[in-house]
């Protein structure tokens, strides 16, 4: 399982591009993580999934309604990564008003979340394997802080808990 100090593991999110611009074409791109992270400071938090209860009501707007103060405490991004697709993430983002604060990246295949250790088997729920729920700041692609979730909680993961970990290491 990764844990504070380890770099993230290689590969790809993807992310539903709305404006073209930037290399970026409208619709899903795929970013390579270690690029995508190199040299940044990246407030990155994950979950079950999109539209569900406790994501949509708790998880996402905290990040959505902190963004600014994040951004002041010294992160560059904010990243919410899911197992769904590219065109879900993008939905969910509009839905949920994270444009030009929250970068809905989605792990359609849960590569990520398998490579992190930190997999959430929800088959029994019809959901198949999902992403546990957490947050980690991630400075030039390195965990620096991991705050995992316990079972059906949302305790270490939210906005409030990453703003202070962010104040206190990137001040």
């Amino acid at each position: 399982m990764l844990k504070v100090g380890d770099k993230l593991p290689a590969g790809s999110l993807q992310e539903f591009i709305e404006v073209e611009g930037n290399g970026c074409s409208l619709g899903p791109n795929s970013f390579d993580i270690e690029k995508a992270t190199a040299g940044k400071k990246i407030a990155l938090f994950a979950l079950p999934g999109a539209y569900t209860p406790t994501c949509s009501a708790k998880h996402v707007p905290g990040y959505v309604e902190r963004a600014d103060a994040l951004t002041a405490a010294g992160v560059d991004e904010i990243w919410c990564v899911s197992v769904n697709d590219a065109f879900v993430m993008g939905a969910w983002g509009r839905d949920q008003k994270t444009g030009g604060k929250v970068r809905m990246m989605a792990d359609g295949s849960a590569a990520f979340a398998q490579a992190t250790g930190l997999t959430l088997d929800l088959t029994a729920r019809g959901m198949g394997l999902r992403s546990n729920r957490y947050s980690m700041l991630v400075v030039d692609g390195v965990v620096k802080t991991l705050n995992v979730e316990g079972a059906g909680k949302f305790e270490v993961s939210d906005a409030e808990t990453m703003l202070r970990q962010a104040k206190e290491i990137l001040a």
